[in-house]
């Protein structure tokens, strides 16, 4: 089975290859600092499962790399 690069069960996803090194638009904007940037990638991800949904981080981010995974109830 092959294994994947991110987790798909956290509330905010990442896609590194469309994320900027050193960005920190997504980080800055998340009022619960879920976010954080890997100093290994110098990308971000969510370090914490915790959201707000609010969506600042995904709407911030220049290069689309961010995604809130609204759950349906909340739709």
């Amino acid at each position: 089975m092959p294994l994947t690069s991110q987790r798909a069960d956290v509330p905010v996803t990442i896609d590194e290859s469309k994320c900027i090194d050193g960005c920190t638009l997504c980080v800055d904007m998340c009022p619960l600092d879920s976010l954080a940037i890997d100093p290994a990638s110098n990308k971000a991800y969510m370090h914490v499962d915790e959201c707000w949904y609010c969506g600042p981080c995904a709407a911030r981010c220049p290069t689309g790399a961010v995604t809130v995974n609204m759950p349906y109830l909340l739709r």
